[in-house]
């Protein structure tokens, strides 16, 4: 069963909003940071200790701890652990040996670890300790383990949030306040690179997807999917009969965006805005505690890339995303059973 009791934890909830209210009078509220295998680790850092006037969206926020891993199995990742480590120590950041130690440090957490495959286990230490928890994409490495991480924050009632900074493009934003009327179809499109340890989409073509359901919205029913050397493209059904499509580059000119097809206009998504539009939203989530995204909208993009996946495995006939839903479950039932002890 899904876990939607908060059980023998409830008490957690008063140190979670006692952490973001920053009961600590005039001192910042605190950030640690759990993996330096990403890019995302030293520019977010960057961001949140800069000096900010008093009216700015990320005052009254500071990274003071981290613990560097963070992939220990990924190449790619992991080689960068060392470098984002020195650069975290040149900001006076402080790199800790363990997230039990890092959790005593700080009130909130960005979750960074590039590598999905051991975000339930780290999230959980989190959720224990009722931090409130920003966790970077992937949030896990397939559904089973993104849906057995939200289920574990709804246990343990800790808040958590996760996008991808491509949700909060002005473009897209704008699109999904209705610049465009009803958006009756999108077609996105982003890099995609493929972690073989991931499900495919989900590694870097997770931008792409985010920016097709900021346009869309929940709803989809089927996803069909083809796949080459170079591109993949999955095509989603939504349950109105709208269609929305995501397009992933591995060859020739890359980049972000999209089209989305609305009842006003045709309109382009736009440019790719950068991080600060994300960091101000983690700033307001820390703050209060809210989500901005709803876990069910989270939950379903994963879907998505999961149906995608399993379309692609069968030859990219239509894949329901119920279907895919009720199997990964019944598997984050099985991880839950085993961890939250």
């Amino acid at each position: 069963m899904r876990f939607g009791l908060v059980g023998v934890v409830m008490f957690l909830c008063a140190s979670v909003l006692s952490s973001v209210n920053n009961a600590r009078g005039d001192e910042p509220v605190r950030i640690g940071i759990i993996g330096l295998d990403t890019s995302h680790t030293p520019a977010f850092a960057k961001e949140f200790n800069a000096e900010h006037s008093d009216d700015d969206a990320l005052a009254g926020f500071r990274v003071v701890a981290a613990y560097p891993y963070g992939s220990k199995t990924i190449e790619s990742s992991s080689s960068r652990i060392p470098g984002y480590t020195e650069q975290l120590k040149s900001m006076g950041i402080e790199i800790v040996d363990s997230i039990s130690e890092l959790l005593s440090k700080v009130d909130c957490v960005l979750l960074e670890t590039n590598d999905g495959t051991i975000h339930h286990e780290q999230a959980l230490k989190v959720f224990a300790a009722g931090k409130t928890v920003f966790i970077d994409k992937p949030v896990g490495s397939n559904l089973a383990e993104t849906i057995a991480i939200f289920d574990a924050a709804k246990h343990y009632n800790v808040p958590v949030f996760s996008s991808s900074s491509l949700r909060y493009s002005n473009g897209a934003q704008a699109i999904r306040s209705g610049s465009v009327g009803r958006v009756l179809g999108c077609s996105a499109h982003s890099p995609c690179k493929i972690e073989p340890s991931h499900v495919d989409l989900y590694w870097y073509g997770i931008h792409g997807v985010e920016t097709l359901y900021t346009c869309m919205g929940v709803g989809c029913k089927t996803v069909s999917h083809t796949s080459t050397d170079d591109f993949e493209l999955a095509v989603g059904r939504w349950d109105d009969g709208r269609i929305g499509t995501f397009r992933g580059i591995r060859a020739g000119s890359s980049g972000y965006g999209g089209m989305v097809y609305g009842e006003k206009t045709i309109s382009e998504i736009g440019k790719y805005d950068g991080y600060r539009p994300l960091l101000v939203e983690i700033a307001q989530f820390f703050r209060t505690g809210k989500s901005p995204v709803d876990s069910a909208e989270t939950i379903e993009l994963y879907a998505f890339m999961q149906a995608a996946y399993e379309s692609k495995q069968q030859g990219g006939v239509p894949v329901e995303i119920a279907a895919v839903m009720k199997k990964a479950e019944t598997q984050a039932n099985e991880l839950n059973a085993s961890l939250l002890k």
